[in-house]
């Protein structure tokens, strides 16, 4: 079982990994995140690393995918979700357009988090407004 910390980190690592490529902006965008949101403000930086490795770890099974979902469902809860989704579009954003995997992603996290659609695209576009390159 993961705290709702871990699972912000175990959704934003499923996100960058979606492609199976972790850019580097993906991976600075995390640490901002971490350094930077409320949610994080008890966060020992120390476990990150720990975080981290659990999840790629995780995803590196047989269904790791589907169990990183359900942890992370059972993890977050109902007043994170919206953060959740957050998270995981400003990692999704940070990389340039995002890949299909990543869109896939996303929509399988707006469905297990129970958002609605309206919620999820305002929260999406607001992504895409703080990460538009001139």
């Amino acid at each position: 079982m993961i705290d709702p910390q871990a699972a912000l980190i175990y959704i934003m690592v499923m996100v960058s990994a979606a492609d199976n490529d972790m850019a580097d902006s993906e991976l600075r965008i995390i640490g901002d995140i971490v350094n930077h949101l409320p949610v994080f403000a008890d966060y020992d930086n120390k476990r990150i690393t720990k975080d981290l490795k659990d999840c790629a770890m995780m995803l590196g099974r047989d269904a790791g995918l589907e169990e990183a979902l359900k942890n992370v469902k059972s993890a977050i809860p109902p007043k994170l979700r919206e953060t959740a989704y957050a998270v995981a579009c400003d990692v999704a954003a940070a990389g340039g357009e995002p890949s299909q995997e990543a869109l896939r992603l996303l929509e399988l996290l707006r469905h297990r988090l129970t958002l609605d659609r309206l919620v999820a695209a305002a929260i999406e576009r607001g992504a895409r407004a703080r990460f538009t390159r001139v």
